[in-house]
């Protein structure tokens, strides 16, 4: 399977990575287990995007969507080498489990689905608006107003600008998306299994630092919430399975980068609301109409923060992730 490009190189210097060459390996272990991530990420990662053409439904239908996962779990336990724990080998061995009954679904409902059947339940689930079941946005947890959101937006894309990438034109999402979160990751594990081969200690430790603030305040925050919310408002089919599925990768990722990581409970799902902080006040059009999702989506997910980055301001950012692992 390849990459959907959610995330792509911003410009010639930072090019796809190539395969890593047939030279000899010091820590093979080490890119198996970055390998093997890096296919699960993106598994996830294609499986949330809404899908416009076949090409997903024929790589679900023809059964390499669980051989793959399957395939990539296996070769990571076999790397693991304790790392993680019993906790890791365990939360593995749920997701191959998980990986079972998507595949007795496939066989028994989805292979005889079109790609009209397939849009529909992402509808169903999702919506053709933003859910507030569960929204694939990681800006709608756990934060109160809507400066609060365009804070951790901005931390987000300093992460993507960091690496030289950015969305692409072909999907039409924002960058808080979850797709977009994940294939990030996959991204960055991929590039960790090519610093391993080619590049000294210092790269790879800068990437897997990465790994470890993104998910430490990024997706291990929001992203079991989210998995919760999703296998409720889906209740059965495709989705609920690949939320219960999602909900132990992220376990396993906890254990596996060693991170102690705060997640959102359903009491922190708060969708922003357009009160002042405390202390302050300003008037609002909007607001006043009481449009509150309208003003959301301009705050927020109208216009890309890459789209802003020929102004002046974002000369002013970060040119790397912010915060500690």
């Amino acid at each position: 399977m390849t990459s959907k490009q959610v995330v792509q190189p911003t410009s010639p210097s930072s090019t796809a990575i190539a395969p890593p060459k047939a030279v000899p390996i010091k820590d093979s272990p080490a890119v198996e287990r970055a390998l093997n991530r890096s296919k699960i990420y993106l598994l996830f990662s294609w499986s949330l995007l809404y899908p416009e053409d076949e090409e997903f439904l024929d790589y679900l239908q023809c059964g390499e969507f669980v051989e793959d996962g399957r395939a990539a779990l296996d070769g990571l336990r076999l790397a693991l080498d304790g790392i993680g724990g019993d906790r890791a080998h365990q939360k593995i061995a749920l997701m191959k489990k998980q990986f079972d009954q998507i595949e007795k679904l496939v066989s028994a409902e989805c292979v005889n689905w079109q790609i009209g059947d397939l849009q529909a339940e992402h509808r169903r689930v999702f919506t053709n608006v933003i859910t507030l079941d569960c929204p694939p946005y990681e800006t709608l947890f756990g934060n109160d107003h809507v400066f609060a959101q365009s804070h951790v937006m901005g931390d987000i894309a300093g992460f993507y600008k960091a690496f030289g990438v950015e969305l692409s034109k072909d999907v039409h999402e924002r960058l808080d998306h979850l797709s977009v979160e994940l294939e990030f990751m996959h991204f960055l594990t991929y590039k960790e299994s090519y610093s391993r081969c080619h590049d000294g200690i210092d790269k790879t430790e800068i990437v897997v630092d990465a790994q470890k603030k993104f998910v430490k305040n990024h997706i291990g925050r929001w992203v079991p919430l989210f998995c919760r919310m999703l296998a409720k408002k889906s209740d059965t089919g495709l989705f609920k399975l690949i939320a219960d599925c999602m909900s132990e990768w992220m376990d396993f990722e906890v254990a596996f980068l060693g991170v102690t990581v705060q997640p959102y409970s359903e009491a922190d799902y708060r969708p922003a609301t357009f009160n002042a902080p405390e202390g302050q006040t300003y008037e609002c059009g909007a607001q006043d109409k009481g449009n509150e999702l309208s003003m959301l989506l301009s705050e927020v997910g109208a216009e890309s923060f890459m789209d802003q980055k020929t102004k002046e301001k974002d000369g002013e950012k970060s040119e790397g992730p912010v915060g500690t692992a």
